[in-house]
């Protein structure tokens, strides 16, 4: 009987942090959990065009992006942080363009300036 307890309690404890994983796991679109900080500009069934501006020290919660490109409007310094927790620091210049492949992160603004710019997220398109 003792043995059948900890069994219960050991799936319990399981289930409980399987839970909280897959809630960290599962981000949300980055314009629900941040809405003070994106503006959706277009969206079709091919892209969604976002402008986002964060302020210094600002963070955003943990959400996803489908594989994007990024145009930054002012220079700034920004701390992701992904799912497994590891962290990484991206300095953006004013003027620079990039493709980043899909991801979830958290997101905290570490520089002195307002990070702004657009953030053209790329849908996958059916195929017919």
């Amino acid at each position: 009987m003792r043995n059948l307890t900890h069994i219960i309690m050991g799936v319990l404890f399981a289930a409980l942090m399987l839970a909280l994983v897959m809630k960290t796991a599962v981000a949300q679109d980055v314009v629900k959990v941040a809405p003070q900080s994106y503006k959706v500009l277009l969206e079709n069934d091919r892209v969604r065009v976002l402008e986002y501006r964060l302020k210094p020290g600002a963070k955003e919660p943990m959400h996803s992006h489908p594989d994007y490109i990024v145009y930054a409007f002012s220079s700034g310094k920004a701390k992701f942080t992904f799912p497994d927790g590891k962290t990484k620091e991206r300095e953006i210049k004013a003027g620079k363009t990039m493709f980043i492949k899909a991801e979830t992160h958290a997101v905290e603004n570490v520089g002195t300036t307002t990070a702004h710019g657009l953030l053209i997220e790329l849908k996958e398109l059916q195929k017919k």
